[in-house]
């Protein structure tokens, strides 16, 4: 985007590639990703005189020849000492929360799951995706203001990404003078116990969680709702129905945000207690209003403006104390009224489609818990979910199985999901994922036994047992690699891993291409992130992509 500033204020901001007139007497201040298109559009306007000055902000850190490109053009268009600033601010990635980003890419699906997972990937393209990954993820460590010790996996596209992210931190701290990380030097705190623990672990460990049917707040918004930014977007009926004319339906955006008491109380909370909850809140706020209008009434103001009541005696301190509240008042109505219209479109979603009965059989399956009903009567009940939950819950137990369905029961769930409408695109991307790891597990098996022993531990768990294994036990993951940028040699060394996770970080933040963990190794804080972050429908879609292929 391009701003403007009149008298040291804001007072415009404008897409960059939108068509802009000349403002010669006011500077401009660009706040843009240093891509090709962006660059040749600030040349263009460097060449076309548009404003006073500029103030260049590049998100990520821009390329030599790409500043060379705009040093030409400033200098073509005699245009030097009107380029004021040039920053390189760092900013690629986006926080959602205070323990949770994501990856900041235009274009998501370039480096989507499927983008990365597709058959014809090419050499060239899997690294231009690792790259712009690393690039987030070194802007995200340059703000924090820290230089990680780096864990993962081997074998897979995490294990690609740390490497290459440990060369890059590496590589900067090495130029002393112009090192981003300021009082953090190689020398300085080699053996802290204040550096971060950042770990990389692969989607493909785990691909029955993202599909999983959810049962808290957020989650659900997530999972059956326009979710996206923090801002959620549903449907509401206005006016009356006409004759057969059903109502009509305008779309309303809601913020959730950190600023909103009720949202973070409850955004992990099960969806029963969140709707019980919203029901006291309005009872709450119904009895502060109806104090109001009962002090009113008692003084004989009913009608009166604000301004009379502001100036009554002492004796009406108590109606003044009151009236002077209803700012706060309107503000929790308001608060009351976003969650009663969002908890709303949920359970007419969860009533519908019979989301309950989803999430727990799904519990039982990955828990391996006993099931009161048979799957094909789950997958047969024509009340019971549309047929993108059908698949869902059928791909979570085939991925879950410690032994796949026969042919023969195979082909009989199939004929059931057909018969329910479901596009069976994704069963066929997961039976081939389902064979390479089998495949991956007998090549490791008879040719390294250690090798072999790594990967059960790493992963067996994770692809066998759901992710549930992860967040609600704690398990030692040996041989995982370990990557320190603030050693003076490029070493990397394999030691035991224990990871910790919990019940809340389930919720939301789980659906992730590549997942980032990062703990503080005082406190154990955990700051979580993502390359992707996609709900089930997002991902059945690349699932049924790449199935397709």
């Amino acid at each position: 985007c391009c701003m403007y500033m009149n008298n040291k204020n804001l007072s415009l901001c404008r897409l960059l590639h939108s068509d802009r007139d000349p403002i010669p007497d006011v500077p401009a201040i660009y706040f843009v990703m240093p891509t090709e298109e962006n660059v040749d559009r600030i040349c263009q306007d460097l060449r076309n005189q548009l404003y006073e000055s500029y103030y260049l902000n590049f998100i990520s850190a821009i390329s030599r020849s790409k500043l060379e490109d705009v040093a030409s053009a400033a200098l073509a268009a005699n245009a030097v000492n009107q380029v004021t600033k040039v920053f390189d601010q760092y900013l690629n990635f986006i926080t959602l929360e205070d323990d949770m980003f994501v990856l900041c890419n235009q274009n998501t699906e370039l480096i989507s799951y499927h983008a990365i997972n597709r058959p014809d990937i090419m050499d060239t393209d899997m690294e231009a995706i690792m790259d712009t990954i690393v690039d987030s993820l070194f802007c995200f460590f340059v703000t924090l203001g820290a230089v990680p010790i780096i864990r993962c996996p081997r074998g897979n596209a995490a294990e690609m990404v740390a490497m290459k992210l440990d060369k890059k931190l590496r590589e900067n701290l090495r130029d002393a003078r112009n090192s981003l990380f300021t009082g953090d030097t190689v020398g300085a705190g080699q053996f802290s116990f204040q550096r971060p623990l950042f770990v990389l672990v692969d989607r493909n460990l785990d691909l029955a969680t993202p599909l999983h049917h959810t049962w808290t707040y957020q989650a659900l918004i997530h999972d059956v709702l326009d979710f996206h930014l923090n801002r959620v977007t549903i449907e509401e009926s206005v006016g009356p129905e006409t004759g057969a004319r059903p109502k009509k339906k305008n779309k309303k955006n809601y913020d959730l945000t950190a600023a909103d008491k009720f949202w973070q109380k409850h955004k992990g909370s099960p969806f029963p207690e969140v709707a019980e909850s919203v029901q006291q809140e309005l009872d709450t706020y119904r009895a502060q209003e109806d104090e109001v209008k009962r002090l009113k009434s008692i003084m004989g103001l009913e009608g009166e403006d604000e301004g009379a009541i502001s100036m009554l005696s002492d004796n009406t301190a108590k109606l003044t104390s009151a009236v002077s509240s209803l700012p706060e008042l309107l503000e929790k109505k308001r608060l009351i009224d976003l969650h009663t219209n969002v908890a709303t479109a949920v359970l007419d979603h969860i009533k519908t489609r019979k989301l309950d009965v989803y999430f727990e059989y799904e519990e039982k399956l990955m828990s391996k818990s006993t099931l009161d009903k048979s799957l094909l009567d789950m997958i047969s009940d024509p009340d019971a979910g549309t047929p993108e939950d059908k698949m869902r819950l059928f791909l979570i137990y085939y991925i879950t199985s410690q032994q796949p369905p026969s042919e023969l029961d195979l082909e009989q769930y199939k004929k059931a999901l057909m018969d329910a409408g479901c596009d069976l695109s994704p069963l066929n991307y997961i039976k081939q994922w389902n064979t390479c790891v089998k495949c991956l597990f007998n090549v490791l098996f008879f040719s390294c036994g250690s090798l072999f022993s790594m990967v059960m531990n790493t992963g067996s768990h994770f692809v066998m047992e759901g992710v549930k294994n992860l967040v609600l036990k704690q398990h030692e993951t040996d041989d995982y690699r370990y990557f320190d940028p603030k050693m003076l040699r490029g070493r990397s060394s394999t030691r035991p891993l224990s990871i910790v996770g919990g019940q809340n970080s389930l919720s939301y933040k789980r659906n992730r291409l590549l997942f980032f963990e990062l703990q503080a190794k005082q406190g154990k804080r955990v700051l979580y992130g993502c390359s992707e972050l996609f709900n089930a429908a997002q991902f059945m879609k690349q699932l049924s992509q790449l199935g397709k292929k």
